[in-house]
């Protein structure tokens, strides 16, 4: 028997982003439910967010985020053998998402699976392309988190229609001589799984919204310093912090926590609201764009939501 042996390290080589075209402010959602402008910023931080239109499924957004980061990766699709998708958001289980997304991408004959971690899913799926490039089992991944939670939120409550929103991101994982991105952290808190919930195949998305706060302020930090530790880096050292896009007064508390004082701390919530697998890949192409981090700079992630999972890595950033 023999094993395949696969790189020294793997690297992020592009990321890419996408979000639909519709803009749905707070006073938008004020004329529906009992709501202001106020309530909603001062308790998740969201002044707007995107919907996808009913013609526009969370498979189109994958599509046009991996198509991003494709492009922006210089690689073409022939190079890709590997496809996994984050995703918690599918109308069906079946077909998965991977291979109709890798199909759309004229991606041939790729592995192609998806990974349901929810709002850590994009840390996991990187987690595992990191793993297949360094063990030899694939050469190119792309690796794409997309939601379209807007099907999943009943829109007359106002606990999770003021959260949610839909969007994709995607990366782009090749080899390197060298480890750029760090071993994860990861685990999970099943004891707490009904916090985030869907009960059955005729419900909403539910969350005991306190519940998940007072996990996400006092449990993740450890978490994130934890990544830093395994990777080597002193948080100090890092030049952007991505936590998953759950709810700005989170995202702050856990920065303030970590003490990575010089890193640029991403916000995206404001603008795109919850995004779930893609919010972390989302944020950080939009960083991109805008100039925020260095190429070559670290960029710690940390992934968190529903299961209760989590996931956390250091990586360089392209």
């Amino acid at each position: 028997m023999r094993l395949t042996q696969g790189a020294p390290g793997a690297r992020v080589l592009a990321f890419g982003g996408y979000q639909p075209a519709d803009v749905v402010t707070n006073d938008d959602l004020a004329r529906r439910i009992d709501t202001n402008d106020e309530w909603i910023q001062s308790r998740v931080g969201i002044k707007e967010r995107r919907i996808a239109g009913p013609q526009e499924s969370e498979i189109d957004l994958a599509v046009q985020a991996g198509g991003k980061a494709l492009a922006a990766s210089g690689l073409s699709s022939s190079d890709i053998d590997l496809v996994i998708v984050a995703t918690c958001t599918l109308e069906a289980q079946i077909p998965n998402a991977s291979a109709r997304v890798a199909n759309r991408l004229g991606i041939e004959a790729p592995g192609a699976f998806d990974v349901n971690a929810a709002c850590a899913g994009f840390c996991y799926a990187l987690a595992a392309a990191s793993d297949a490039v360094r063990a030899g089992t694939a050469t190119n991944v792309l690796v794409v988190g997309t939601e379209k939670l807007s099907q999943w939120v009943d829109w007359d409550d106002r606990t999770t229609a003021v959260i949610f929103a839909d969007g994709a991101g995607a990366a782009v994982v090749g080899p390197s001589d060298t480890p750029r991105i760090g071993p994860v952290a990861w685990g999970s808190a099943g004891d707490k799984a009904e916090a985030i919930a869907v009960k059955d195949r005729g419900s909403f998305l539910q969350q005991e919204g306190q519940t998940v706060f007072r996990w996400a302020t006092t449990a993740l930090h450890p978490v994130a310093k934890l990544a830093c530790e395994r990777a080597g880096v002193d948080p100090a050292e890092l030049a952007a912090f991505v936590p998953h896009q759950a709810n700005l007064r989170i995202v702050e508390a856990i920065a303030r926590k970590l003490g990575a004082d010089n890193a640029v701390v991403a916000r995206d919530i404001v603008l795109a609201g919850n995004t779930s697998a893609a919010s972390i890949p989302l944020a950080l192409s939009r960083m991109i764009e805008r100039g925020e981090v260095p190429s070559g700079g670290l960029a710690l992630l940390l992934g968190f939501g529903a299961g209760l999972t989590y996931a956390s890595q250091v990586i360089e950033l392209p």
